[in-house]
């Protein structure tokens, strides 16, 4: 009876290192040879049987507490590595939106200057405008002086001419 249980709870445990009580059974008759006792065989058997009972769940609660320790461990790892990744994330980002920010002012002080630089240009037309008519005008009145004096002189030719054929 106990060979089969034992022989059922190798087959179930999946480690490798038991994976050879796989293949193995104890028998009572198979243990009867270690002992001349008959008796003393199965109390040796069922000793040997609680002996192995109690490794097994000894390897698999220190298995489970490994286990636990390692998935602890993986998620501190990854808590760490997402808080890293995030302190990386906002520095980078803190030096994009200082930049985006320059762009923005930058920006803004371009358009002002376009505004400025128009209305400049506008003032500049009109003052050319203003020194051209001026200048226009201040030709207009060197042509009439100089109209002027041709007509005086013309004049005054011609009044000489008529002095001299009056005197004639």
């Amino acid at each position: 009876m106990s060979s089969i249980r034992f022989s059922l709870f190798a087959r179930k445990m999946s480690s490798p290192r038991l994976s050879s009580l796989h293949w193995r059974s104890l028998s009572v008759s198979s243990l009867s040879s270690w002992s001349s006792e008959p008796e003393r065989s199965i109390t040796e058997a069922n000793g040997l049987e609680d002996s192995l009972l109690q490794l097994i769940s000894d390897h698999n609660h220190a298995s489970r507490i490994v286990r636990q320790q390692i998935e602890k461990a993986k998620k501190d790892a990854i808590g760490k590595a997402v808080h890293i990744s995030n302190a990386l994330v906002e520095a980078v980002n803190g030096g994009v939106r200082e930049s985006f920010i320059n762009e923005k002012r930058i920006e803004h002080e371009i358009r002002a200057l376009v505004v400025s630089i128009t209305r400049f240009m506008k003032q500049t037309n009109q003052w050319l405008a203003a020194t051209h008519a001026l200048n226009t005008a201040v030709k207009e009145i060197g042509d009439f002086e100089n109209w002027m004096k041709i007509m005086e002189f013309d004049c005054k030719s011609i009044c000489a001419a008529i002095h001299n054929i009056h005197q004639e």
